[in-house]
């Protein structure tokens, strides 16, 4: 199972920050290490787009509108993934949803006001 949650509100301005989570149950530690885990966003009518993932051999990439601002991390003994956002903006405002392999989380909406 796949659980996405925000660390605090779901709503900021312009320039604020927030941290969301993603955590794997019922995986052992080297699964969890080996799969692809990744954080996506969608905006009613257009599609999910990847922001930010962490493949199995321990490479990171991004989508370049959040280079510099999201940071992703992972805690493999919580078998759990981090977005940090900072320097958030309105165009960052989408439901957010994380991903382990093949499977989903439910997504959380991130609002970012101007």
């Amino acid at each position: 199972e796949v659980s996405c949650r925000r660390l605090g509100g779901g709503s900021v301005q312009a320039g604020g920050s927030l941290r969301l989570s993603c955590r794997v149950s019922g995986t052992i530690l080297s699964v969890f290490w080996s799969k692809t885990k990744a954080w996506y966003r969608q905006v009613p009518g257009q599609v999910r787009e990847l922001v930010a993932e962490i493949t199995g051999d321990g490479a990171i990439n991004y989508a370049e509108s959040v280079k510099g601002r999201f940071t992703l991390s992972k805690d493999n003994t919580k078998r759990s993934t981090y977005l940090q956002m900072t320097s958030l903006k309105p165009e960052d405002t989408a439901v957010y949803y994380c991903r382990f392999g093949l499977s989903w989380g439910q997504g959380t909406q991130v609002t970012v006001s101007s």
